[in-house]
This record gives structure tokens, sequence and C-alpha cells, in this order.
């Protein structure tokens, strides 16, 4: 088994929330874990802005720690763009960074683990929020 760490699981890992539990039990484990790139902006983006950036650089240094890291290119790039066409007929307030989120587990055959509600019914998400 392989997981996508969504920025929302990430989130709620560093927050130490009962969703986080579960997201602490996956990065305990032995399976591989991915982090894409656009994932670790939005944390270090997001923890920046409300704790600083001494804590911001110390959870972003874990998270390349604890995962393999997957930067956005030319075929992860496409594969979200026609994705995202797709999702945003269907699903309102589909993101591009979702796109990009979602596109890079289904071509690592990965499951992607998030609270985040746009991805609530999709297939080959593991969602941690109630």
């Amino acid at each position: 088994m392989r997981y996508v760490i969504d920025s929302y699981a990430w989130i709620e890992y560093f927050m130490g929330t009962p969703a986080g539990e579960t997201v602490k039990a996956i990065l305990e484990g032995p399976e591989l874990k991915i982090t894409p790139t656009i994932c670790l902006a939005e944390v270090y983006s997001k923890t920046l802005k409300a704790e600083g950036d001494d804590l911001a650089q110390r959870q972003t240094t874990f998270m390349k720690e604890t995962s393999a890291l997957i930067v956005l290119d030319a075929a992860t790039a496409i594969a979200a763009a026609k994705l995202d066409i797709t999702m945003k007929q269907t699903i309102p307030g589909w993101g591009f960074a979702d796109s990009i989120v979602y596109a890079t587990g289904r071509l690592h055959e990965a499951q992607t683990v998030t609270g985040d509600q746009h991805f609530k019914d999709l297939a080959d998400v593991i969602f941690i929020k109630d």
C-alpha cells in the first residue's frame, strides 16, 4: 500500500486532532508515504501565517524526513489538468491543488489521505474527518 498525504491530513496530524491520530498511524506504518510539493507549500504557508517561521521550518523538515516528496512533473501536471476539468464540473469548489494531489495518488497507485470535503466520496481516498 502507498499513501499520498494531503495538506489537510498533515495539518490535522500537526494539530494532534482525532483525525490526526489516523494520520499518525499511517505515518508510523511501514508503507510508502508520498507528499506532493504543493502540500509542503500549503502547510508551510498556513503554519508561517499562524505560528511563525521556526515551527513552519520544523514541520516541513519532518514532512521531508517522513515521506517522499513528489515534485510536479510534466506527466502529473497534464494528468491534473485533465482531471481538473472533470472534477470542476461535478464538485463545487474543487481547486487545482486538489487535482494535483489526486492525480499524484492515481499516478503512484496510492490512497489519498485527507479530510478535505472535496475528496469525501472519491475512490482511493482515506477520509479522516467524521
